[in-house]
């Protein structure tokens, strides 16, 4: 009986606990990949000096894009480069005065491996229960893999057709560095990561940082800006405690809806004279012509009758 309730118990308890299982999928295409080819498109349309239409009305044709890996990206960082760069970018072609086409001439990923070490192979069984692959035992590994995007634009005149600007090919690459040193890793290193990590997590080196990042002299695409559309500020000029210090009177100059200069309102102090002749020297003392009289002071003698005896 008492086998019978610890066979229950046992049971009971196994009923008890469970355990469960997370369902872990990937995208077909990793974002490593993915990232690769999105950094090479920035820096590659960073690179791009559009300027030269700046106010212009533009309408921009992507026809030539159709067949370049991940097209939606790649356009809408040409239409925003753009728009940053001052163009006025019309959707229909009509209503544009130039025309800008774009074409790319690569996007996409490469990569190549390293190994120090003994390569994962296979082997002939000779013995029944032989394993038939031999693993692979790296002593160092580094995998590198490249992201490239090659880019172009040009400009012509709709109506007449004559060329306008052209940007000439802009080629941009990205990186992605992982090395394994026996059997650690991997130390991710890359343009695409924010600086070494390890295993995912950030490794704090200063020896093995991550390359310093070039700002480009336009507008980038990577980078957050702002435009507002408000009237400009006006120039509120220097302030108060700068007019009360400085050395000269600034002219006053009022504006329509504007408060007078602060400098207007503040009591002019007289200047200081600076061409005042020092005072005048006293006068050398006199040589003691008179004794010892002269020289010392009076002295004033009482009695004892209260009357001095010189009165």
């Amino acid at each position: 009986m008492r086998k019978l309730v610890c066979f229950l118990l046992l049971l009971a308890m196994a009923a008890l606990c469970g355990c469960g299982t997370t369902r872990v999928t990937d995208t077909q295409r990793t974002a490593t990949e993915q990232l690769l080819v999105s950094n090479a498109v920035d820096q590659a349309v960073s690179q791009l000096d559009c300027r030269c239409l700046a106010g212009k009305p533009v309408y921009f044709d992507p026809q030539y894009l159709d067949n370049s890996l991940d097209r939606g990206y790649l356009v809408s960082s040409l239409r925003q480069h753009l728009l940053a760069c001052g163009c006025v970018l019309q959707e229909d072609r009509a209503k544009a005065v130039y025309v800008v086409e774009a074409r790319s001439g690569g996007v996409g990923t490469d990569r190549n491996a390293l190994l120090i070490g003994v390569p994962q192979m296979n082997v002939p069984t000779l013995v029944p229960g032989q394993p038939s692959s031999i693993p692979e035992i790296p002593i160092a590994k580094k995998t590198d893999q490249k992201g490239v995007a090659k880019v172009a634009l040009f400009a012509y005149n709709r109506i007449t057709g004559k060329p306008v600007w052209q940007s000439g090919v802009v080629q941009a690459t990205s990186t992605a560095k992982d090395t394994w040193v026996l059997g650690i890793g991997p130390i991710m290193r890359g343009t695409i990561r924010e600086g070494t990590e390890f295993a995912g997590a950030p490794l704090g080196l200063p020896i093995i940082s991550g390359p310093e990042e070039e700002v480009p002299p336009v507008v980038a695409v990577n980078r957050p800006a702002h435009w507002s559309e408000s009237s400009p500020s006006r120039n509120d000029g220097p302030s108060p405690l700068q007019l009360v210090n400085a050395s000269t009177t600034l002219p006053s100059v009022t504006r329509p809806g504007e408060l007078p200069p602060v400098s207007s309102l503040l009591p002019q102090l007289p200047e200081p004279a600076t061409n005042v002749p020092p005072p005048p020297a006293p006068p050398p003392p006199t040589p003691n012509a008179g004794g010892q009289a002269e020289t010392q002071p009076a002295r004033l003698q009482v009695s004892g009758f209260g009357v001095a005896p010189d009165s």
